[in-house]
């Protein structure tokens, strides 16, 4: 049936559905309340099939949206009587959800009396009832140090109606009731959005063309993988990596390994995570979405072809997860309040970067990550108007990895993201927060040198202009930082302090709180990308190009590129010579 399907409606409606993500996705930016939502788009949209099946995810976070399915599963598990009008809280990260942070309504979607869809949102809340202001609780040593509340699918919504016991909840344990509120109503709405739009697409195409279309387009999608994975070689490639030290991970850090077995006969690429070690006392646990999620994202980031994100395309790729596995599927009561970040970043680092071991024109270098106080929680009591304030800031960004084809972007965020979160404005936080952003900018010569350039690190400096401002932040990569590929250098690791009003320069530690009082200001460079192939063959116009525009510095070009040049001008005979030399002398 898949195959006889119009194929001119069949792209028809799949941009439909895309246009459908898009447009939840404009109405929850622009009726969020909360900077992490409506300036740093910290959030995703999504349509799901009726036997919870990732349709539609547009421009959604992988770590978001990649493991979306589970979410259904847990709500019709957990409800026997959905109907329309319902919608559900969900956030229980030992279910279906990333971490506690990422609040997510689902409303199922009825055409003529069926359940066809569910729509979904996921939003990073400003606050989730931590017992410490902060989403990511990286040193909580259980889920009740961590403190947030957890919302098993709950029903929130009955006849499109809020159900007032879970609001009264939310309003009474997080810290910025109104403006959580706000960003509920806004995700309900785009939630609904989907609805209307799905209904009226029903009534326009047919309930049952819907139907057609959904297993024609995820056929068609598992086809187009198949063919990306048929052109390659038959392969078990290892990806392997090391987070930094936290505190519960031990002096060593956290070895992590993914075992890539790539079947071209077969169509098919499995990513095996099992041989990682078990749920650590710390927030870094990952959840079967974030496990699942970041290992997809990596097998999409590490394939030159384009293909869509949808469950066709998934089927082709199978994750092997092992309970109790600090990124597999966590056991209760440990914290996964960093689920979202840190090892599930490296995930995605070690599995893209596999691929480049196959040949050139596969795989990516690793990306920069971390929650560097440029990216820190940020709260306090606002003295000019006496509120309370909590907010994750993405002032800064870090370094994106160097691919065959383009060097690392500079605000790529993190690996997880996709390059899919926004940097916040400057003037909008410094309106809301106390807080005052002297500089941001790109670091020369942090960027992994290479074929492909990594993306640069950013220098950011940040002052509290009250008394009382305290950030919740976690530097990663210092002692490991982004690694090159194919022969590209490692982007540079991050770096921070402290510069109090009587100028005296203090070290804060890796990850935790610090109060910032008046006049301070925390300096914080963040990791670059690491970059791709051999440095020696990038186009030295591309390194003069770098040296104009202060990507690089003149020591960078001559001592990391081997290209000669005197009044920005480049000297082809002495770089040509210089660059065989260098070749020569390995």
């Amino acid at each position: 049936m898949s195959r006889e399907f119009d194929p001119v409606k069949l792209s028809v409606l799949a941009n439909a559905f895309d246009g459908i993500v898009r447009e939840m996705t404009s109405g929850l930016l622009r009726s969020a309340r909360s900077s992490v939502i409506n300036t740093a788009r910290d959030f995703s949209c999504a349509v799901l099939t009726a036997d919870n099946q990732l349709l539609a995810a547009a421009e959604g976070v992988p770590v978001h949206v990649f493991g979306a399915g589970p979410l259904g599963e847990d709500m019709v598990a957990l409800h026997d009587d959905i109907r329309e009008g319902d919608a559900y809280l969900h956030n229980d990260p030992y279910l279906g959800n990333s971490h506690a942070a990422d609040h997510v309504i689902l409303v199922p979607i009825f055409v003529q009396g069926r359940h066809l869809f569910t729509a979904v949102t996921k939003a990073h809340q400003a606050d989730c009832g931590n017992s410490l202001p902060t989403t990511f609780f990286a040193t909580a040593r259980d889920v009740y140090e961590e403190g947030a509340l957890i919302f098993p699918c709950v029903r929130i919504q009955r006849d499109y109606t809020d159900l007032d016991d879970i609001i009264r909840m939310c309003r009474s344990r997080i810290r910025v009731p109104e403006q959580w509120y706000g960003d509920y109503l806004a995700s309900v709405g785009a939630s609904r959005i989907a609805e209307r739009r799905v209904q009226e697409l029903a009534e326009k195409f047919g309930a049952d063309v819907l139907i057609e279309f959904v297993q024609a387009w995820f056929d068609y999608s598992e086809r187009l993988a198949v063919s990306a994975v048929e052109t390659l070689p038959e392969y078990v490639i290892t990806g392997t990596s090391t987070h930094d030290p936290f505190p519960g991970t031990g002096p060593e850090g956290v070895p992590l390994k993914a075992t890539v077995s790539v079947k071209p006969k077969e169509g098919r690429v499995t990513i095996d995570l099992r041989d990682n070690p078990d749920n650590l006392p710390n927030g870094l646990n990952l959840t079967r979405a974030t496990a699942t999620g970041a290992a997809l994202a990596g097998v999409l980031s590490g394939l030159p072809e384009n293909l869509p994100s949808n469950a066709g395309t998934f089927r082709r790729f199978e994750v092997l997860l092992r309970e109790g596995c600090a990124v597999g599927i966590p056991k209760h009561p440990y914290s996964c309040s960093s689920g979202t970040t840190n090892l599930a970043d490296r995930v995605v680092n070690i599995v893209q970067s596999a691929f480049s071991q196959i040949e050139d024109g596969y795989g990516a270098a690793e990306g920069a990550s971390g929650q560097a106080p440029a990216k820190s929680v940020i709260s306090g009591i606002d003295e000019r108007n006496g509120n309370a304030y909590v907010n994750q800031i993405l002032v800064g960004g870090v370094g994106g990895p160097a691919t065959p084809y383009v060097d690392g972007w500079p605000t790529y965020q993190r690996p997880v993201c996709g390059a899919l979160l926004y940097h916040d404005s400057v003037e909008v936080d410094e309106q809301r927060y106390p807080i005052l952003v002297h500089e941001r900018v790109l670091v020369a010569d942090t960027g992994g040198a290479g074929r492909q350039r990594g993306g640069l690190a950013t220098r950011v400096t940040l002052e509290a202009r009250d008394d009382d401002l305290t950030i919740t932040y976690g530097i990663e990569g210092k002692l490991n930082p982004p690694k090159g590929v194919r022969g590209g250098a490692g982007g540079a690791g991050p770096q921070t302090w402290v510069e109090g009003s009587d100028g005296v320069r203090t070290e804060i530690p890796v990850v935790g709180r610090y109060d910032l009082r008046r006049g301070d200001k925390v300096v914080s460079i963040t990791p670059g990308g690491g970059g791709y192939g051999d440095p020696l063959e990038r186009d030295a116009e591309a390194v003069l190009d770098d040296l104009r525009e202060s990507r690089i510095s003149a020591r960078g070009a001559l001592e990391d590129y081997g290209v000669v040049i005197s009044d920005l001008e480049i000297d082809e005979v002495a770089t040509a010579q210089l660059r065989r030399e260098r070749v020569g002398a390995r």
